[in-house]
Parts: structure tokens; C-alpha cells; sequence
């Protein structure tokens, strides 16, 4: 047990960590370009804060949080979402009083207790985007441009986005009694869980994923039908804003989403890459939450995204999640002088950007270019006795096959000059 993993969680290898630099290095690029701002919160949060947040009807809440007891008896939780400790920390350090509206994003590991599949991890990654102050429908349409543009940015295709509103507590309550009239005469037609969920939160079953109960649900009443003014008129402008930046999008009255906290505005991206329809994006307004949670009324909107099911999704299309790390320079070493004087230079390189190595292995010169070339180094710097005493030292353009002698006071220079005509 102690060389294998805990079940459901992955190591992250140096032959795929580039890909994950490439996919965080976009995200970082294109939330600059939006304007939001990084926020890194604990990993875990007091049991109670998820509870409130997140909703004890939830499959989250009810199965699949990490609860432990630490030694003061607090009831704590590894973070299963990255929103309410956002939020957490947005009341806790009076954000609300800053410039609003507040961009924020993350990128952090979430946990929860399910079985591991394909994209799904008990230990996964969470790219997730949170705004809080800004009650406009542009900002609901803010943050699907975002990951919209995210995805385009990584190349994916065939992705489609539909949106939803699931109304305010103003007129949802109206709806969830429309929604159990239309559901008591089906009840034994319901999961054991959707049954339970028909008086506690009735809206929770248009999400079970059961093929008994998406039978029953198939005919349901639209919420779209039953919104009050107020969010009508925000679910049409946020169409008008997603038509006036060209943004395909589908109206699905069936996306509720798996958490409490929800109000108006809820979206789901899906791609059909994995097989099923997988949902890779979701999210959508939660204009109370902050309020809930013990701070003042402050509207929010976000959604968060799965890394390890992105990374799927573009193995499956084939896209190239960048290339990983090459040496640029390797510096061959024959005899103690040489490689005192290797490691010299080897510091000189690095101090100019350029990725350098040497052998720490006691390999003999044959043995070093050939573990220079499965590095994949780009130029192989000889050095010996002969090299020292000549002030020299032999570049080797593995890729041309061709060796020159270059000062070697000047091999920085030489390799600067050579690298900016290599596409890296």
C-alpha cells in the first residue's frame, strides 16, 4: 500500500505536467485578459460552511465529502467545490468594500467520495471563476464568453452550451408546487432519492441522472414558464448579450444544476468526446449565497471546470496540449577539470534563459550524448583536456548533424544567436 496511490487519485508524471502548464498558463492569459484576479483559499473549510453553501440535499453534502474531526473536535471538510471558500473569504476579508464588481478565479484541487471513472477523481482540479457585485446579465454572459473563449483558445470542437434559468426565491416557490402537483401521481416512478428530494427540494429531480426518473421528468413543466418579471427579463438580456457576441448557445429547460445556491441564470457546456454527453463547464448566478453564508447582500455568478476531464476531451479530438521541456544545451564532460568547468558554464546558461544539464551520473562521453539525445537536447557541448587548453569548446547541432568550435567565453552568445531561429 505504501507505493501505490489511494484509489481515485492520480499522480501527475514529468511526461504530462507540460500539459497541464499549457492549460493553466491559457487560463492565466485569458482571465488577465478578462480581468479577474487569482484567490487561493484553504483546502479545507469548517464542515458547516459547505453544509450552508452548498446545500444539505445535495449528493455532495449527503455522500461525498471528506469529514474529519481535527484534535480541538471541529468538524472540517477537504474542499469538494471551489465556490464557498471563495465566498468565505470574500466576506472574511471585507472584498465587498473593494471596487466591485470582484473578478476572481482559482485553480485548485477539490475533493470528493465517488467512483472513480474516466475525468473523475476523488482528488480532481478545479478551474473555477467567481464575481461577486455585479447584478447585470452582462456579467452572466462575462463569464460563458470566458469559457468559451477558453475552449476555442485550446481548440476544442464540437462543444455545445445551453443555458437555463431556474428563477429567484420569489417565484421558484410557486414552481416547485406546480412541479409536485405534476410529480405525486409519478412518485413510485421516482429513485428512492428523488422521492425524498420531492418535499425537501423538487427542482433536484429534473438533475437525477436515473433513467427512471428522466422518463417521468421528460414532460415536466417548464420553469422558463413560470418566472416572475424580474428574471424573465434577465434571462432575455442575457440572451441578447450571448447573440451580440456571437455566442452559440442552446435553451435546455432541463439544466438545474446539482447545487443549492443557484438563482436565475444556469449553464452547462457539453461535449460528446468522451462518449455520453460529459459536461466539461458548468455554473451560473447565485445572488444570495454571500448573504447565507453571514455576509451583506451582494449578487455572485461563476462556474468551475474539471482539468483532468479538459485533458481527456483534447487527447480524444487530438489537440496538442503544448510540447514538453527541452534541453536546449547539454554540456558533455571529460575529466575533473572539464567538469568543474562545465558546471561553471552550465550556471552562465541558465543565468541567460537558456535550459542547460550535464552528466551527474559518472557516465562515460559515448554514454552522455546518447542520454543527451533521449533528452532531446538541442546542441551538445563537448569539453575536455584538448577543448581547456584551446579555450574552446564543440557545439554540436544534433538536429544538422554539425560541430563547430566556439570561445568559450562566447558559448552563450553562439547559443543565444542559434536558439532564435529554433521554434521551441
Amino acid at each position: 500500500m505504501l507505493t501505490k496511490a489511494p484509489k481515485g487519485t492520480k499522480d501527475v508524471l514529468p511526461q504530462e505536467s507540460y500539459k497541464w502548464h499549457y492549460i493553466e498558463d491559457t487560463i492565466r492569459e485569458i482571465t488577465r485578459s478578462f480581468g479577474y484576479s487569482e484567490i487561493r483559499t484553504p483546502v479545507f473549510e469548517h464542515t458547516e460552511l459547505f453544509v450552508r453553501s452548498v446545500g444539505d440535499t445535495t449528493d455532495i453534502v449527503r455522500k461525498e465529502m471528506f469529514t474529519f474531526e481535527d484534535k480541538g473536535h471541529r468538524s472540517l471538510t477537504l474542499r469538494p467545490e471551489g465556490t464557498a471558500g471563495v465566498v468565505r473569504a470574500y466576506i472574511e476579508h471585507n472584498l465587498y468594500a473593494d471596487l466591485q464588481p470582484a473578478k476572481l478565479y482559482y485553480i485548485a484541487p477539490c475533493f470528493r467520495h465517488e467512483r472513480p471513472q474516466a475525468g473523475r477523481l476523488r482528488e480532481f482540479h478545479q478551474f473555477g471563476i467567481e464575481a461577486f457585485g455585479g447584478k447585470e446579465a452582462s456579467l452572466d454572459a462575462e463569464i460563458i464568453a470566458l469559457a468559451v473563449t477558453l475552449f476555442e483558445r485550446l481548440g476544442i470542437k464540437g462543444l455545445k452550451t445551453g443555458i437555463n434559468s431556474i428563477g429567484c426565491p420569489e417565484c421558484r416557490p410557486k414552481y416547485h408546487e406546480t412541479l409536485r402537483e405534476f410529480l405525486k401521481s409519478n412518485l413510485d416512478g421516482l429513485c428512492a432519492v428523488c422521492r425524498e428530494r420531492f418535499e425537501k427540494n423538487p427542482l433536484r429531480i429534473l438533475d437525477c441522472k436515473e433513467d427512471k426518473c428522466k422518463e417521468v421528468v421528460k414532460n415536466v413543466p417548464c420553469m422558463l414558464d413560470n418566472l416572475c418579471d424580474d428574471c424573465r427579463v434577465h434571462f432575455d438580456e442575457l440572451t441578447s448579450y450571448l447573440d451580440a457576441a456571437d455566442i452559440k448557445y442552446v435553451v435546455d429547460p432541463m439544466i438545474v444544476r446539482g447545487l443549492d445556491y443557484y438563482t436565475k441564470t444556469v449553464f452547462e457546456i457539453v461535449s460528446d468526446s468522451l462518449g455520453a454527453q460529459s459536461t466539461v463547464c458548468g455554473g451560473g448566478r447565485y445572488d444570495r449565497l454571500v448573504e447565507e453564508c453571514g455576509g451583506p447582500s451582494v449578487p455572485g455568478v461563476g462556474f468551475g471546470l474539471g482539468l483532468e476531464r479538459l485533458l481527456l476531451i483534447m487527447e480524444a479530438q487530438g489537440i496538442e496540449a503544448g510540447k514538453p521541456c527541452v534541453c536546449d544545451a547539454y554540456i558533455a564532460a571529460l575529466g575533473d577539470q572539464a567538469r568543474h568547468k562545465a558546471f561553471e558554464i552550465l550556471q552562465r546558461l541558465r543565468g541567460m534563459g537558456i535550459s542547460a544539464d550535464m552528466d551527474h551520473a559518472g557516465r562515460s562521453l559515448k554514454a552522455q550524448f546518447r542520454y543527451a539525445d533521449k533528452q532531446g537536447a538541442r546542441f551538445v557541448c563537448t569539453l575536455g583536456d584538448n577543448e581547456l587548453a584551446a579555450g574552446e569548446i564543440q557545439v554540436k547541432n544534433m538536429a544538422a548533424g554539425t560541430a563547430v568550435n566556439v570561445p568559450i567565453d562566447a558559448i552563450g552568445t553562439y547559443l543565444k544567436e542559434q536558439l532564435g531561429g529554433i521554434e521551441k
